[in-house]
């Protein structure tokens, strides 16, 4: 009998990633699991934050909100606002920003797939990234 490999990951063992705006903690993916086909995380964003604008070249991506409401920027002309149990799939190379414009933080989980060929290859970003801004201005 082969033994399955399993591996649970909680929201406290991974450091929040900050560099895109809000708290964005991948908890699956290639690194974490050793997943091949995708991953997935959940994202914290406080009112008056936002995820800067970017495109997935090669990964579709999957939003499910937990809580809160955000709006969903898409090729800098159509909103989308998402309420809690709302999903929606972004088409890769399609160009997205999330706002929250609520007075609670808002959680949602994501998932991308399929995984880009390298790392580097998976996150375009097409505005300036949160702390590349943030460097230009003190808080």
């Amino acid at each position: 009998m082969t033994e399955i490999r399993l591996t649970k990951v909680t929201v406290d063992e991974v450091a929040p990633n900050r560099r895109r705006g809000g708290d964005i903690r991948v908890l699956l993916s290639p690194k974490t699991v050793g997943s091949t086909s995708g991953f997935m995380g959940v994202a914290f964003l406080q009112p008056g934050e936002h995820f800067v604008e970017h495109y997935h070249p090669y990964s579709e991506e999957f939003m499910y909100l937990v809580r809160g409401t955000v709006r969903a920027r898409i090729d800098g002309q159509q909103e989308i606002i998402l309420n809690p149990g709302e999903g929606l799939m972004v088409p890769k190379t399609v160009r997205h920003r999330v706002d929250n414009h609520g007075d609670e933080e808002a959680c949602m989980v994501f998932h991308a797939s399929p995984l880009a060929p390298r790392p580097e290859l998976g996150h375009v970003d097409t505005e300036p990234a949160a702390d590349d801004a943030a460097a230009g201005s003190p808080r």
